[in-house]
């Protein structure tokens, strides 16, 4: 098994790299977007347009610094506005402003379809088989991670 496991993790690392640099020309190219911007305008978009710092944080996979950095960018491009936290006022909520609903959208227009292309070599049955294997290897590192199913 152990050659296996390096195997499927070396794979998926090449595989991310890879991918990843397609992924940022196909959003820019359509909703000119940084991939990392619309990863936070998607976490903020899914989750109801509105997000504490620290639960964006979680979604987006970054340090609360990163996140707090993208999120600086996003506000000073007008894609996003921050909220003081009511409840408290240490944090702050991360909020998806009509701009940034409209550019999420229109990246999102190229982004879904250069996924699909991506994956089209492996087929429909190889991209399931992927994605139940990759959810179950994550269920089983981290429990509470979020897997969405769309």
């Amino acid at each position: 098994m152990t050659n296996d496991a390096e195997r499927a993790w070396e794979s998926l690392l090449r595989l991310h790299a890879a991918m990843l640099p397609r992924l940022e020309r196909a959003v820019a190219s359509e909703g000119g977007l940084p991939l990392s911007w619309y990863d936070v305008l998607l976490e903020l978009h899914d989750g109801g347009g509105r997000l504490t710092m620290g639960q964006l944080a979680e979604r987006v996979v970054l340090s609360r610094t990163r996140v707090s950095r993208l999120v600086d960018e996003l506000v000073a491009a007008g894609l996003v506005a921050r909220e003081v936290n009511p409840d408290d006022r240490r944090s702050a909520y991360a909020v998806l402003t009509a701009d940034g609903r409209r550019r999420f959208l229109a990246g999102a227009k190229a982004y879904l379809p250069a996924i699909d292309r991506e994956f089209s070599p492996v087929g429909a049955d190889g991209v399931r088989a992927l994605a139940e294997a990759l959810e179950a290897a994550l269920a089983a590192v981290d429990p509470e991670a979020p897997i969405r199913r769309r």
